[in-house]
């Protein structure tokens, strides 16, 4: 039996582009109203969302940064007038991840990492959590990432965010068990999408014969994961991380 979100509304942070746009379309497929969220190019968004529509999603597109309290709190208020109250969240959002010398990072760059994997985060769940406490169910879902347990270098602001964004997952999952709200992981290896268009060849087939699967993965193999955790099927399964890497995972 295919899962089913039939009543409930997901938000998807970052979701007009890579992992993001096929996980909101994976939520809808599924029952989902999906809120598709983006930052700046409305042009590109706006071609995502028809996408989106065409595939027969129902939501809405709605812009705001997911790093800044007023413009979390303005994109709820429109969810919740257009939508209903949100009881799923995925946040995807993520900025440029350059590969840097820890000499060559500034403290700023630093700072934006841990606004887009913890301040984030945080954000969207602090305003969400009033009403999935109030209905005894909710689901966040939080797209970390391998390079956080492989150590991948030269790599330390991302990694450290990512570290971050886990050890917070963990504490809230067992905070937030007793309302009926679960938050787990999805931990994806490198997914090539949009960013990676200008990752060297060398650079891919180096990653490409690491993965016993002997495949990429696509943005389906992730959201396909993050439609588990959202299910009613995942209930009972909180604090946990899906390794989404076609079996590289030594943890």
């Amino acid at each position: 039996m295919a899962f089913s979100l039939d009543g409930h509304v997901a938000l998807v942070t970052g979701s007009s582009t890579g992992l993001g746009k096929i996980t909101a379309r994976n939520l809808a497929a599924a029952g989902a109203k999906v809120a598709v969220n983006f930052a700046n190019n409305r042009e590109r968004a706006e071609a995502s969302y028809a996408e989106f529509e065409s595939s027969g999603g129902v939501g809405m597109l709605v812009q705001a940064d997911a790093t800044c309290e007023a413009e979390v709190d303005r994109m709820f208020n429109e969810i919740e007038a257009n939508l209903g109250p949100v009881d799923i969240i995925v946040p995807n959002a993520t900025p440029d991840q350059p590969l840097l010398p820890i000499e060559e990072y500034d403290w700023e760059f630093y700072q934006s990492m841990l606004n887009f994997f913890i301040k984030s985060p945080y954000l969207l769940a602090r305003r969400a959590l009033p009403q999935m406490k109030a209905k005894k169910w909710g689901r966040i879902i939080n797209i970390t990432s391998e390079v956080y347990h492989t150590s991948v270098a030269p790599f330390s602001a991302y990694v450290a965010a990512k570290g971050g964004q886990i050890g917070w997952s963990r504490s809230m999952a067992t905070e937030l068990a007793p309302f009926g709200i679960t938050v787990n992981m999805v931990s994806p290896g490198w997914i090539p999408v949009e960013r990676h268009e200008k990752d060297s060849q060398a650079d891919k087939d180096a990653y490409l014969s690491t993965i016993p699967m002997n495949r990429w993965g696509v943005p389906k193999d992730v959201a396909d994961a993050v439609l588990y955790y959202a299910s009613e099927e995942a209930a009972f399964v909180t604090g946990q991380t899906l390794c989404v890497n076609g079996g590289r995972s030594p943890w």
